[in-house]
């Protein structure tokens, strides 16, 4: 599976009609979508299609026509996504209307063909399993913990101090949460 880190943008005009897509990661995707409902207002449809994993790993998935002719657009976006087997993102396509009607298998091919260009545009990442993991340690090992956890970049959720030591809430792949486990 692949992910990104960053929005992507490409745009395409097919028979005057200009179709602009996003590619976005899926945390971006409703203040991405609510932004570009106010950037574009002349817009006619803002396509969508979106897959990420939920708290169980399982995969969530969903698109909207938003007015297209029913499964003419966020059904093939999807399906584009899902061919480069994307998670935890989100493609989402602004289209003006250029006065010539495209028909459904134009709509189509137009929306299958810009999202496949925004997403081949885009430094893919591989997408790895996140983990959180709680632990406590005494001050006199903070250091090491530290050293370890800025040498490997590891994300630190929550820091904690107490009175007998710190409480840490990290998030991160499960190899790199095994190295601080080693370290405990």
């Amino acid at each position: 599976m692949q992910t990104v880190n960053t929005i992507y943008k490409t745009q395409l005009e097919v028979k005057k009609s200009k179709f602009i897509s996003y590619l976005t990661p899926y945390e971006n995707y409703e203040s991405l979508l609510n932004e570009l409902k106010l950037l574009h207002p002349k817009a006619k449809h803002f396509v969508t299609a979106f897959r990420y994993l939920n708290s169980q790993n399982q995969i969530v998935e969903g698109s909207s026509d938003d007015g297209e002719p029913r499964g003419s657009s966020g059904r093939p976006t999807l399906k584009v996504m899902q061919g480069h087997d994307l998670i935890n993102s989100a493609v989402i396509t602004v289209r003006y209307f250029g006065g010539v009607l495209l028909g459904v298998g134009g709509l189509v091919k137009a929306y299958s063909d810009v999202a496949n260009m925004v997403i081949n545009n885009a430094d893919l990442i591989d997408f790895s399993y996140v983990f959180e993991y709680d632990f406590c340690i005494d001050y006199d090992k903070t250091r090491e913990i530290e050293y370890l956890i800025k040498k490997f970049d590891i994300f630190v959720v929550d820091r904690q101090f107490g009175i007998d030591g710190i409480e840490y809430k990290i998030r991160d792949t499960i190899e790199k949460i095994n190295l601080i486990k080693e370290k405990l």
